[in-house]
């Protein structure tokens, strides 16, 4: 018996990655958008509050299960900047060049070029659950004033991995779901859920 798990997002992207880990042990996710879930408010200052607001307001919605995430790229040199604040950090209407050209330019002062990606990954039997399973995920790396790559999304062209001589926006989609921030959570929840 497969077991529904709403997804308090309507990335294709995050739906697929979950949904085939998720898949293997017996769950079926399915995106907030199919039932009409709007967007709910991130007004928190940490990624965990985020995704716990967001998996809350999903499974008040629809009686589900609800599975959220809220992730972004810590910047050493500016405080942990952009951090929740990643999706919108070159203002609205979002925008990942927009994003990348402000962040570039907020750090182009700094030697410091050293940050990491962070993932916050949470889980709601019910929209009052008062034990939400959280599982985390850190992937290091430094910021690279030149693009290099034509894959992944956001801040990848220039997030750099000295170790593999690669942005994270040169990897192969398997490469990255072993490496990334949101990689390491979702196996670390699938444990956790197991």
């Amino acid at each position: 018996m497969t077991k529904t798990i709403v997804l308090a997002s309507n990335n294709a992207g995050k739906l697929k990655e979950f949904g085939q880990m998720l898949g293997a042990i017996g769950f079926t996710l399915r995106p907030q958008g199919e039932f009409n879930v709007p967007e709910a408010e991130e007004p928190h200052p940490t990624f965990i509050e985020n995704a716990l607001a967001k998996a809350r307001h999903a499974a008040a919605m629809t009686g589900l299960p609800a599975l959220a995430d809220d992730s972004g790229v810590c910047v050493t040199a500016l405080g942990g900047a952009p951090g929740v604040l990643s999706a919108r950090y070159g203002g609205e209407p979002k925008s990942d060049a927009a994003n990348n050209r402000k962040l570039l330019a907020d750090l182009a002062p700094h030697a410091d070029k050293s940050a990491y990606y962070y993932c916050a990954l949470v889980y709601v039997r019910h929209a009052s659950d008062p034990q939400p399973i959280i599982a985390e995920g850190r992937w290091d790396g430094e910021i690279i004033a030149e693009p290099r790559g034509a894959g992944g999304f956001g801040y990848d062209p220039h997030f750099w991995l000295a170790g593999l001589g690669k942005t994270a926006a040169e990897l192969s989609p398997e490469q990255k779901n072993t490496l990334s921030h949101r990689g390491q959570a979702l196996r670390s929840l699938v444990r956790k859920l197991q």
